[in-house]
């Protein structure tokens, strides 16, 4: 039997020696991964990077507004979020702030509501187009155009969509812009205005 121990031996060697070697392997490619995740991160752009509890994603340009309805009262609320490929926007109207049913909604050029139950004084659509209103029109549509709202039974709206033909800089200049909701649907070919009837909810967004 003694004379298998220098093979024994040898073996114990030639593992130990090998155990080291993959180790040492493993650890400079654990090292190469992390070294190349790192530069794969560093190349991402913010929004595709991962974030821990303490990262946020850049800020987004936002704009809000208080709705008023016919007799001036806050009846609701807009917010906007301007993202890289468009704007997305949420309209919230409480019970009994609108008739139930359809109801456009556009993007004004003017904020000022100053005119209660009018609404005029937000003047036309932002970037008219001469002829040019409606989704649904081969000569459009214009950046202001929007889809319509619905008004559940009790009045109250949950609303979000998405545009990319207008940019909040667009809508925020200096005359600011402002948020108008019609007393009918849109139906995105008639002119001026989709045969959408009077104005009867007003924001200012800033």
């Amino acid at each position: 039997m003694s004379r298998f121990l220098p093979l024994s031996a040898a073996a114990a060697s030639i593992a130990i020696v090998f155990a080291c070697t993959q180790q040492t392997s493993d650890a400079q490619q654990d090292t190469t991964s992390a070294d190349n995740g790192a530069e794969m991160q560093a190349d991402m752009p913010p929004s595709e990077m991962e974030m821990d509890g303490n990262e946020s994603l850049p800020s987004m340009m936002r704009a809000t507004g208080d709705l008023m309805g016919n007799e001036g009262d806050t009846i609701g609320s807009v917010n906007m979020i301007e993202g890289p490929n468009g704007i997305v926007m949420e309209v919230s109207i409480n019970e009994g702030g609108l008739t139930p049913g359809w109801h456009a909604v556009h993007i004004h050029q003017t904020g000022d509501c100053s005119d209660t139950g009018e609404y005029t004084a937000s003047g036309g659509h932002v970037g008219k187009i001469e002829g040019g209103h409606g989704l649904l029109n081969p000569a459009g549509p214009e950046p202001g155009d929007l889809p319509n709202l619905y008004a559940f039974e009790d009045g109250s709206v949950n609303f979000e969509t998405f545009t990319d033909l207008v940019a909040l800089s667009d809508v925020m200049d200096d005359d600011g812009g402002a948020i108008i909701i019609h007393e009918g649907r849109d139906d995105h070919m008639s002119q001026p205005i989709g045969g959408a009837g009077g104005r009867i909810a007003c924001a200012v967004v800033q």
